[in-house]
C-alpha cells in the first residue's frame, strides 16, 4: 500500500470537484484542506460543493495561505487557470509554503519553450523549497504528447509524428463547451479567437514535449484555428446550437525543423461530432498506428491523471518536472 498523502484542493470548479471526487475516494489520499475565491461557496463542505455524499469534515475557504500553514499538506491539486502567468503567484504561493503541486493549468504541462524565463524561475523556486510542480491532465499530459513519444520507444527511427483527437463535446461540461465556441455565431467566433478566449490551450506545449522527448531542435512551432460549423441543430444539456452557428473548434499544432514538419498535432472538438476517437500514427521504423476508438474521457481523464501522479510527484526530486520526467504513471489499484 502507497503511504497517504495529505492533500488540499485548490480550486473547486468543476475540474477541482471532479479532482476532489477522485481523491476522496482513494484510501491513499486524505484531503485536509479547500481553497476556493467564489464567496458562494465559502465555508461550504468541499463533500457537498464536490457532490461526494459523506461530509469531509472539510470547509471551503478563500484564504489560501491560512489553509496551507494550517493544514500542512503533503501535495495541492492546483485547478484554475490555464495561464502559467496567471497561476503562477498561485503556484508561488503553494511552493513557498514548502508543498508539492500537481496542476491542471494546461501552459505549465511543458512550459520552457514558450515561457523560459518564468519555467527557470519556478524550477529554482521550486528546488530551493524542496519541493516538485507538475502541470499534467489528459490533453496536455498525456494523448497528444506523452503516449506517442511512450509509443515510440518501440522504433529504431522516428520522422515524423501524427497525432489526431476527435471528440464529440456534447457530453462534456459547460465550460469546455463554452470554450469551444458552442452556440457562437462565426463574428463571435472571431472575437473570441483574437481576444484569447476561444481555443484548446495546449497545443504548443505538446509540440515542444514530443520534440524535446526525441532530442529534435524545431526552427518553429505553428498553431492555427478555425471554427467547425453545425450542420443541424444540436442540443446539450448546457447550449442548444442552431445550424449555421459554431458547433466546436479545430485547431492544428506544427512543429517545423529546416521547413520540415515533423510534428503534426491535429484537435477537434464539437458539439454533435459523429464519432470520437484519439489516434496516434508514427512514421518510422517500424510505422506505427493505434487508435482509441470512442476517445478518452477530457473530463474523467483529467482528473484521473491528477490524483494517479500524485505519489510519483512526492517521490521525484525537488523542480519544475513534466510527465516525460517521471516514471509511468498508472492506476494503483487501491480501490480494489
Amino acid at each position: 500500500m502507497a503511504m497517504k498523502v495529505r492533500a488540499v484542493q485548490f480550486g473547486c470548479g468543476p475540474i477541482g470537484c471532479s479532482v476532489a471526487r477522485f481523491a476522496g475516494r482513494r484510501s491513499d489520499i486524505e484531503i485536509v484542506g479547500a481553497v476556493d475565491i467564489d464567496p458562494s461557496i465559502a465555508g461550504r463542505d468541499l463533500a457537498e460543493v464536490a457532490g461526494l455524499g459523506e461530509k469531509l469534515g472539510v470547509n471551503i475557504s478563500g484564504k489560501a495561505d491560512a489553509v496551507l500553514s494550517q493544514t500542512k499538506p503533503d501535495v495541492v491539486f492546483l485547478t484554475t487557470v490555464s495561464s502559467l502567468k496567471v497561476v503562477y503567484s498561485q503556484l508561488e504561493k503553494c511552493i513557498k509554503a514548502g508543498v508539492n503541486v500537481v496542476s491542471s493549468c494546461e501552459e505549465l504541462s511543458y512550459p520552457y519553450r514558450e515561457e523560459p524565463q518564468l519555467s527557470a524561475e519556478l524550477d529554482k523556486l521550486a528546488k530551493a523549497n524542496g519541493v516538485t510542480v507538475l502541470g499534467t491532465g489528459v490533453n496536455p499530459g498525456f494523448l497528444m504528447d506523452v503516449w506517442p513519444l511512450f509509443m515510440t520507444g518501440v522504433c529504431q527511427e522516428v520522422k515524423h509524428v501524427r497525432v489526431v483527437r476527435i471528440q464529440d463535446a456534447s457530453t462534456r461540461r459547460g465550460p469546455f463547451q463554452k470554450k469551444i465556441g458552442a452556440g457562437c455565431t462565426n463574428e463571435e467566433f472571431k472575437k473570441r479567437v483574437a481576444a484569447g478566449t476561444l481555443r484548446h490551450v495546449g497545443l504548443a506545449e505538446s509540440v515542444a514535449m514530443i520534440a524535446s522527448g526525441l532530442g529534435w531542435e524545431l526552427d518553429e512551432v505553428t498553431t492555427s484555428i478555425e471554427p467547425i460549423v453545425a450542420k443541424g441543430q444540436v442540443k446539450t444539456n448546457f447550449v442548444t446550437v442552431e445550424a449555421g452557428q459554431i458547433a466546436g473548434v479545430r485547431q492544428v499544432g506544427r512543429g517545423i525543423r529546416a521547413e520540415k514538419e515533423l510534428i503534426t498535432l491535429e484537435f477537434e472538438a464539437s458539439v454533435g461530432a459523429p464519432q470520437s476517437y484519439d489516434g496516434v500514427y508514427i512514421t518510422g521504423v517500424p510505422n506505427m498506428e493505434v487508435i482509441i476508438k470512442g476517445g478518452a474521457h477530457g473530463d474523467i481523464s483529467t482528473a484521473a491523471m491528477i490524483v494517479n501522479s500524485v505519489h510519483r510527484v512526492v517521490e521525484a526530486p525537488p523542480g519544475l518536472v513534466t510527465m516525460k520526467d517521471l516514471p509511468v504513471v498508472s492506476c494503483l489499484g487501491v480501490n480494489v
